[in-house]
């Protein structure tokens, strides 16, 4: 009988504490998103296993810094544009919501052009249809938020979540990537200008900088502003959500880069999200190929949406303004659509977009760093400073890669 009871406890706390798994899931989406699609499968098909070693660090960066958002969302209750308003005079206040819109806009160029090339390689649709289509969706699904709320919410994200790992990692199976080869793209090197700009692109399209300000809010909603033994539940748990997160995201990101390391390397006209799709489909057969445009459709979908609603998540922090739904959808989706309209190659804006990204981090990585280091504001849950340190490393990494990328670029060998 007492190890009945006892069994029933353990599957009650179980329970519980997977009740409060979720948020991290939905800032993941933006981790498996388009722009990780056409940066990831680039790198897989010019440098093969070369840049395995962007991808676990991006990813080892990105879980720290959710966990840093999201504690800041559940000790302060406040999300991290919130905080920032409250400490930025008005002038410094519009200059930085300029920056994050900006980040907004080219975040929402990558997922709308990616659903768009997956509706296109799924069902022969233009590329600006596909876009208007990914729009609408997007629109919807923002309003399974205001209907359902966001357990409603996390539970439709999560599911395509799921589908985009699905899409993404049946071909690593069918192919398996050469242990050795990958075990070698962990150590730390590049190969030219072009790796460094794919590296920044990988880079921007994991650590993403519209992730970090929405994991604040999305904790703060889920679970509400608390404190004692309840506040440090939370944490724990959070610590648990992001890290199952992370580890999925990473895989799928770590598999799009294998699989075409593998499949892909070396080949002509794979330089472009269409044509490693026709690879793919030569190499691995038409079942996997369309895995892969399914998953790219939900990363593209999901993605969108997460986007959207952290932009209104930025606006209403910073500004103090709440926009109707479609304005502010339509906000980030016009310049999408002009890009696909004017006939831009879509995978290469996909990877510039990411680059864009890329220096939106430290604006947003910087600021969270200096708040949860904050003992005034974050009390007994302030960063170890053993954490504080390796934040700050990791900004200073972003910010020395992005200043080498410009280099390489710009300036003539």
């Amino acid at each position: 009988m007492a190890v009945e009871t006892g069994t029933r406890a353990t599957l009650a706390r179980a329970k519980s504490g997977l009740l409060l798994l979720g948020p991290a899931f939905v800032a993941a989406i933006a981790y498996v998103d388009p722009g990780n699609v056409a940066s990831n499968v680039s790198a897989g098909a010019q440098f093969g296993y070369l840049l395995v070693w962007v991808i676990v660090v991006a990813n080892l960066m990105a879980g720290l810094v959710q966990y840093l958002s999201a504690k800041l969302g559940l000790v302060t209750g406040l999300s991290l544009p919130e905080a920032l308003r409250e400490r930025l005079g008005r002038p410094a206040r519009l200059g930085y919501w300029v920056q994050a819109e900006l980040v907004a806009i080219a975040t929402d160029l990558a997922e709308v052009v990616g659903g768009a090339i997956a509706l296109y390689l799924l069902f022969d649709l233009p590329l600006l249809v596909g876009g208007a289509i990914t729009g609408a969706v997007s629109l919807l699904m923002l309003a399974v938020y205001d209907r359902r709320g966001p357990r409603g919410f996390e539970r439709v994200i999560t599911g395509f979540l799921l589908v985009i790992a699905f899409g993404f990692l049946v071909g690593v199976f069918v192919e398996p990537p050469s242990a050795a080869d990958a075990a070698a793209g962990l150590v730390p090197r590049f190969s030219g200008a072009e790796s460094v700009l794919l590296a920044a692109a990988m880079l921007g399209a994991t650590v993403m900088p519209h992730a970090v300000y929405l994991h604040s809010g999305l904790a703060r909603d889920r679970h509400g502003h608390t404190g004692g033994t309840r506040l440090r539940r939370l944490l724990r748990a959070t610590k648990v959500d992001v890290t199952v997160a992370m580890l999925l995201a990473g895989a799928v990101n770590l598999g799009m880069l294998l699989l075409a390391a593998t499949n892909l390397q070396g080949l002509d006209g794979v330089d472009s999200i269409e044509g490693a799709h026709n690879a793919i489909q030569n190499a691995l057969g038409p079942a996997v190929a369309l895995l892969f445009a399914v998953g790219l459709l939900a990363s593209g979908l999901a993605s969108t949406s997460v986007g959207a609603y952290a932009g209104a998540m930025i606006m209403q922090g910073l500004l103090r303004k709440r926009v109707p739904l479609l304005l502010r959808r339509l906000v980030t989706l016009v310049p999408a659509l002009v890009v696909l309209a004017a006939g831009v190659d879509p995978s290469r804006a996909l990877i510039l977009s990411q680059v864009v990204l890329s220096f939106g981090i430290p604006f947003a990585l910087a600021p969270l760093v200096r708040l949860t280091s904050d003992r005034g504001l974050m009390g007994d849950n302030t960063n170890h400073r053993l954490t504080t340190a390796v934040a700050w490393l990791v900004a200073a990494v972003i910010i020395v890669l992005n200043m080498a990328l410009l280099y390489l670029t710009f300036v003539p060998a």
